[in-house]
């Protein structure tokens, strides 16, 4: 099983490399977390997807402190990676998605894989709950998605964008892209999509970007993001997403997504404040014993 970990994004809304960003008590990264807990887990490969002008800075810091421990590959996203006749704006920064990142991933990933955010801590079990799927050898174009509990997912600083999971039978049917905040005690998710606002329960399903693939993927992203870059209006700002690939593809009966129940919590660095209770939260797993004191 390969960990692939998403760490090409600029960081905006926090400032700055925020994968960097120490949250242990011996300046240790959300990363460094994200895969002692895959290790843990039975993971066997790490892929960090990073800007390619950033690598010496990972490779020197994140890099070298997990070497020794599992096999590391670095992918570079740039947004020079697309077909010929294709000419992206220069004025682009900004990666072309996640889609786009996975499909990067395509030469080094040959079996079946976890996609997380770098910035995102998702708990031991997390990765547990993912292991123990792929043990079951899923079938072609069956995946799966981490569904955490809503309630489990929120910061007290903020709106956050989060997937709503609508399931049948243990599957994916839709998933609505929201921006969800608690008000006085309700979390109201309202669509990205501009429709109405709803309440959402505390206990629904939510996807954060935990996705669990085989490498039959690369062959639906490979064609989706030649048709999202022939038809984009506007390359200097659109985005090729996985959720919105894994959602058309489920309408079209492409693939099934099964959704993994999970009672890990989810932590992150959406807003600067947020970083003082990610510290808080992982020095009260220590002290519970959850995690050492020092993860060398």
């Amino acid at each position: 099983m390969t960990l692939v970990i998403m760490a090409a994004g600029m960081g905006s809304r926090f400032g700055g490399l925020k994968q960097i960003e120490p949250v242990g008590p011996n300046g240790e990264f959300i990363i460094d977390y994200s895969i002692y807990d895959a290790i843990r887990a039975g993971f066997t490969k790490v892929v960090f997807i990073i800007k390619e002008e950033n690598y010496e800075l990972f490779k020197n810091t994140i890099g070298k402190r997990v070497e020794g421990k599992i096999h590391v590959e670095y992918v570079f996203q740039k947004n020079d990676n697309v077909p010929k006749h294709i000419t992206i704006p220069e004025s682009r920064v900004k990666p072309l998605g996640t889609g786009h990142a996975i499909l990067c991933c395509k030469e080094v990933v040959k079996e079946p894989f976890l996609v997380i955010n770098a910035d995102d801590f998702y708990g031991y079990q997390g990765y547990q709950d993912a292991a123990n799927y792929f043990k079951t050898v899923p079938k072609s174009r069956e995946y799966a998605l981490l569904g955490y509990q809503l309630k489990n997912t929120l910061t007290e600083n903020g709106s956050v964008k989060r997937g709503i999971c609508e399931i049948e039978d243990g599957y994916l049917t839709k998933l609505i892209e929201s921006s969800v905040e608690r008000t006085d005690g309700v979390m109201v998710a309202t669509p990205l999509d501009g429709t109405d606002s709803f309440v959402a329960p505390e206990n629904c399903r939510a996807s954060m970007n935990m996705f669990l693939f085989t490498p039959d993927i690369f062959e639906i992203l490979e064609k989706e993001f030649q048709l999202f870059l022939e038809n984009s209006n506007d390359l200097e700002r659109a985005e090729f997403l996985i959720p919105e690939v894994v959602f058309q593809q489920i309408q079209k009966k492409n693939i099934r997504c099964r959704v993994i129940d999970t009672s890990a919590v989810w932590k992150g660095i959406t807003y600067a404040s947020d970083l003082q209770e990610l510290k808080d939260y992982i020095k009260g797993l220590i002290d519970k014993g959850e995690y050492p004191e020092n993860l060398e």
